[in-house]
């Protein structure tokens, strides 16, 4: 069911922007009275699922057909609305605009007044830049919203009582399990994710931590970011806190020998592990084998003699870390909610332009994901909460990824339309033709790259 439940916030949040986007050119074109020949939900090779058309008073439809009716070719001044069956984007089709489904020599010899071939260029430029502007708005909007409904809950670091546990790649760069982070480059930060955020986009280097009562000082390397994406664990630290169990599974091995809610589980064999992460390691390396578990229950010490299982799992659930260590939550009025909603949506593009240069690294290339890694971002319990942050973020991504001056994307479109503006010269519509074919190639190659890895990672 989790799987399931990930699969289908992907599709409804990728379903959700690309019709805001595609409305973004819409409406501008027709705010310049250009004709939109076709708004789709998902793609349609071959057939549609449904077409919609309004004439003559009232609306039509088709279902399952793979042509529009001739009916609704007797009106082409008139939108066809349609939902394809192959849900990996969508489009809006304007009428006399060169893509990479249109060539040229399809469109009419001679520009007509409702095509947006023929409209001024500050006009396409709207018509254009549209679908980036409505998505980034539908972010800002959406953080307002989060922000009023929920507010913001965090861990704050410095309620990290037990310190925090880090990957093997920040224990090489002389971090030390149950270090509490004071201040990085001389900065201090009350939220774990915007912490990280300095160190891994930021390029911070300077991390002033408590460690054993006393100031450290860490220095990181130039390469730091590099070397935790060619980890393949991004979260290089997370709060630590103690294996306590909370619930124990009927049939488990932990059922078998007697342990119970409530057990503080603190050594085996005599090796001290204080930590939920450290003891959840050793036990999977004692896989199959007999133990001795040394817990506390209540305030008196015990231990038990346990033969795990060939997974290394005790089946039990510890207590949260979250219950363990507290939270702090924010509170928003309607009117607060706005320009705090409104910075949130500024700092995430901010923080994501920065970021998109690791893409350009070996390392990040290598971690680059398709659809598999963006669904993995969904919870696998329904959360709306979530689900609406994760189509905000989504939203930003589209809007900044749209823009780059790729021919195919709206980037590309972008880039001719400003050097028409400057040169006072148009590109011809074979070579925007040409150049959009080239595009949409190396877009389906990188598509194709993309989940080539999410299939390698899978298998790995």
């Amino acid at each position: 069911m989790g799987i399931t439940t990930q699969i289908i916030g992907l599709i409804l949040s990728l379903s959700i922007l690309v019709i805001v986007h595609e409305f973004g050119h819409y409406c501008f074109a027709r705010i310049f009275k250009t004709r939109v020949e076709k708004f789709y939900m998902f793609f349609n090779p071959g057939f549609s699922i449904l077409r919609a058309k309004k004439f003559d008073g009232k609306w039509h439809f088709s279902f399952f057909s793979t042509k529009s009716p001739e009916e609704f070719e007797q009106h082409p001044e008139n939108t066809e609305w349609g939902i394809g069956w192959l849900p990996l984007g969508g489009y809006c089709s304007i009428s006399g605009m060169v893509d990479e489904t249109t060539k040229p020599g399809e469109l009419p010899a001679e520009p007509q007044p409702w095509e947006f071939r023929s409209k001024p260029a500050w006009q396409r430029l709207f018509i254009i830049i549209g679908g980036v502007l409505v998505n980034f708005i539908t972010a800002l909007i959406l953080y307002v919203a989060i922000l009023f409904t929920w507010g913001d809950e965090f861990i704050p670091i410095d309620n990290a009582k037990y310190g925090l546990y880090f990957s093997e790649t920040a224990l090489n760069e002389g971090f030390q399990n149950g270090d509490k982070i004071l201040t990085v480059d001389g900065v201090s930060y009350e939220k774990l994710g915007d912490l990280a955020t300095a160190l891994l986009v930021n390029g911070a280097q300077r991390v002033e931590v408590l460690r054993d009562g006393n100031k450290d000082t860490v220095y990181l390397s130039d390469d730091f970011a590099q070397k935790v994406l060619a980890s393949g664990n991004q979260a290089f630290c997370q709060f630590d806190f103690p294996f306590i169990i909370d619930s124990v599974l009927d049939g488990s091995v932990a059922e078998k020998f007697d342990l119970k809610k409530g057990d503080s589980l603190v050594a085996i064999n005599d090796t001290a592990l204080p930590s939920f992460f450290a003891f959840r390691s050793s036990l999977a390396e004692h896989a199959g084998k007999q133990v001795d578990l040394a817990l506390y229950r209540g305030h008196q010490p015990d231990t038990f003699l346990v033969q795990l299982g060939e997974d290394g799992m005790l089946g039990v659930a510890p207590v949260s870390y979250i219950e363990l260590l507290g939270t702090k939550k924010v509170e928003y009025g309607f009117w607060s909610s706005i320009p705090n909603g409104i910075e949130k949506g500024f700092q995430k593009l901010v923080d994501y332009v920065k970021s998109f240069k690791l893409v350009f690294t070996k390392e990040g290339a290598s971690q680059l994901g398709g659809f598999g890694t963006i669904g993995s971002i969904f919870p696998k319990v329904w959360n709306w909460e979530i689900f609406w942050n994760m189509t905000a973020f989504l939203s930003i991504i589209l809007a900044f990824m749209n823009f780059l001056p790729i021919p195919a994307l709206d980037g590309g479109y972008i880039l001719f339309i400003l050097v028409e503006m400057i040169t006072r010269r148009k590109p011809s519509d074979k070579f925007i033709g040409y150049a959009n074919t080239v595009g949409f190639v190396l877009l389906i190659i990188l598509l194709v790259y993309a989940n080539g890895m999410d299939v390698v990672r899978a298998f790995r």
